[in-house]
């Protein structure tokens, strides 16, 4: 059995134990974890990997909390988000350096604002660089690893390495970050572009994400990966008649098949049962196996779902 109470002695960041984590997701959903921090400092960092990996702590790392579902029965261990402190974000010509706190959001806006194009399609994506990278997120067309140049990071060793780009495998939403493996920031190499075009651009983005996403809810983007080009995993949802169907208080949202939405006190185990019943009847009908594109935290091998 591990223990938690050595480490306030050995840091500046406050540690906040039995914090619902509820209160650190998009999705308004998820019980206590036993510790979570947000480092003040690369060192305390690295002092807080140490002594997990000395003590046999289990050791979670996440972004903004917007693309998980954490288990009501909460995370054990330490949870670690850079979003209060990792800000950092440099522009040098085309070149940006951002630390892995920073919000995706910021990152486009002023990177736009300089008429540096690439991340346009990106605007209104919520969470941190950081949880943006492990994810490969995307959007219209476009992922985040196209215009990355390098990446630095602590390994579960407390190791610092910096990787390149292609050195790192990239896929649809998906990229070989390790769970253990904290990234600390990225580089990017945009282009210029005349501020009409990028404008455009971003409101192309924009409009494409009011009209086709249930933004009044809290929900976590979309549950499920694309299958392919041909069938998106909204469309397949539909079409087994499933929008506007519900589990306690989450439902399949009627405006976007692939948003499962918190009216207001939805459990984890509610999301739970819409993803094993949208998956069941897409398979049963398409012979499609749908894979989850939301992260689950904190459930037990009988509750958690086959990719």
């Amino acid at each position: 059995m591990y223990r938690l109470e050595g480490l306030e002695k050995m840091i500046n960041s406050k540690i906040f134990y039995n914090e619902p984590m509820k209160n650190h997701t998009s999705y308004g959903i998820g019980g206590p974890a036993e510790a979570f921090i947000n480092p003040h400092n690369y060192e305390d960092l690295l002092k807080i990997i140490n002594y997990s990996k000395q003590n046999s702590v289990p050791i979670c790392f996440i972004g903004s909390g917007s693309n998980l579902l954490v288990s009501d029965k909460g995370i054990k261990g330490i949870v670690i988000s850079p979003k209060k402190s990792f800000k950092k974000l440099e522009f040098k010509e085309n070149i940006i350096f951002a630390e892995s706190g920073v919000m995706l959001g910021s990152l486009v806006r002023k990177s736009t604002k300089r008429n540096l194009t690439g991340l346009e399609s990106l605007i209104g994506v919520p969470g941190t660089l950081g949880g943006a990278l492990v994810m490969n997120a995307g959007a219209f067309g476009s992922e985040i690893s196209n215009f990355l140049k390098s990446v630095s990071l602590i390994t579960s060793d407390g190791n610092l390495i910096n990787l390149k780009a292609d050195q790192i495998l990239f896929e649809y939403r998906y990229s070989n970050f390790k769970d253990e493996e904290f990234i600390l920031s990225a580089t990017f190499e945009l282009s210029k572009e005349t501020p009409d075009i990028i404008y455009q651009k971003k409101q192309i983005a924009s409009k494409g994400r009011k009209t086709n996403q249930p933004l009044k809810y809290r929900s976590a983007g979309s549950i499920f990966k694309n299958p392919n080009s041909k069938f998106a995993a909204g469309y397949l949802i539909e079409k087994v008649g499933l929008k506007g169907h519900r589990v306690g208080n989450a439902e399949i949202s009627d405006h976007h098949a692939n948003f499962f939405i918190n009216h207001g006190n939805a459990t984890s185990n509610d999301i739970i049962q819409l993803i094993k019943i949208a998956k069941e009847k897409v398979l049963n009908k398409f012979n499609i196996n749908l894979e989850l594109e939301v992260k689950l935290i904190g459930f037990s091998n009988k509750e958690c779902i086959k990719k």
